[in-house]
């Protein structure tokens, strides 16, 4: 490794990609590294190799890391090694700057940049298991193999647009640990819907996500094997204080145990269950006729800006932060950064 990490230290640019497995674990278990430099690919396998020697050239700023949707690559990498592979370039991230899809896939992408149709009979594939066959290893290589290619040729058109600090923004985003091991006590954000509780029942949900964040990590299960989001929900919503008042409730299993059970209820008998913020009314009220209004003609601001830069309008402010932002939120993406100048201005303009 460390021969192979000498190597890769002298190139400007790597590709880098992972495979993983998660269906089963509440932290993804790394199975392979696929690294690409100077038109050679290497395969790593991570369940047999300490990656340590790759450590310091993959979080080094040469060479520029580059990966197709990094996110999910970032944090298998940093919860197996604690660092954050650095300085990166993401292709997607890339194409949608330059009117791409949001979500592009990475066979799409080559494709479309340079019309060449990747296999896809490996996708479900289980990358633990050993060895890997020859199919597997293509398939893996493949993912690496165009990287290069393709971040030159979106590089060339982001300079011609001036639009290179857009995507280097955004990817710097992606280098926060924090997104990838987040406190448990965090896990309420989590919830889609939670802000649409009133402030018992939603006081009620924090404790129960915490409670399942804590579980699942302790026992490296995932989060809906310890209590499904409909289940939290239900739980939050009712009064049941013993475990067949819980079972009666739809959506948790007619199985739940009283060891299980009783710790669940455990965490719901916090004495301090409602903070202030709880106290407050929903924040995701449906809006008045008034604000209706603002949000269309917001986002009819969002779509022609959009247009005029031929981009999508996701990528400048998505529906959802338009509401937030008419409904008085501040923290939106769209009112910071890049997307400031191009479509944040504008917004708080409308606003005024």
């Amino acid at each position: 490794m460390r021969a192979l990490a000498a190597e890769l230290a002298s190139q400007p640019t790597l590709g880098v990609d992972t495979e993983f497995l998660r269906e089963r674990t509440f932290f993804p278990r790394l199975c392979l590294l696929q690294l690409a430099a100077a038109g050679r690919i290497w395969c790593v396998d991570a369940l047999a190799v300490d990656l340590e020697a790759l450590v310091p050239v993959l979080t080094a700023a040469r060479p520029v890391k580059i990966i197709h949707a990094a996110r999910q690559d970032l944090e298998a990498f940093y919860l197996t090694c604690k660092r954050i592979i650095s300085p990166l370039f993401d292709t997607q991230i890339a194409a949608a700057c330059l009117g791409g899809k949001p979500q592009i896939g990475y066979a799409d992408l080559v494709r479309l940049e340079l019309g060449v149709h990747l296999q896809k009979g490996q996708t479900r594939t289980d990358w633990s298991k050993r060895p890997l066959s020859a199919a597997q290893l293509e398939y893996a290589a493949d993912d690496v193999l165009h990287l290069e290619a393709i971040a030159a040729r979106l590089r060339e058109r982001l300079r011609a647009l001036g639009r290179e600090d857009w995507v280097l923004e955004d990817c710097l985003a992606l280098q926060d640990p924090e997104l990838y091991d987040p406190a448990p006590a965090q896990a309420a954000q989590r919830l889609k819907g939670l802000q649409s509780l009133e402030p018992r029942p939603r006081a009620r949900a924090k404790a129960l996500a915490v409670w399942r964040e804590t579980l699942a990590r302790s026992r490296d299960l995932p989060r809906s094997w310890i209590l499904s989001d409909a289940a939290l929900f239900d739980i939050a919503r009712s009064n049941a204080a013993t475990a067949a008042a819980l079972r009666a409730l739809p959506d948790v299993p007619k199985s739940l145990n009283e060891t299980f059970a009783a710790s669940l209820l455990e965490a719901l008998r916090a004495d301090a269950l409602i903070d202030p913020g709880d106290q407050e009314p929903s924040r995701e009220q449906r809006p008045t006729p008034e604000q209706k209004l603002d949000i269309e003609r917001l986002n009819k601001i969002v779509d022609a800006t959009a247009a005029e830069l031929g981009v999508s309008a996701e990528v400048l402010a998505p529906r959802g932060e338009i509401k937030s932002l008419v409904q008085g939120r501040r923290d939106s993406p769209a009112l910071a950064g890049w997307r400031r100048a191009a479509i944040g201005d504008a917004l708080l303009a409308a606003l005024a």
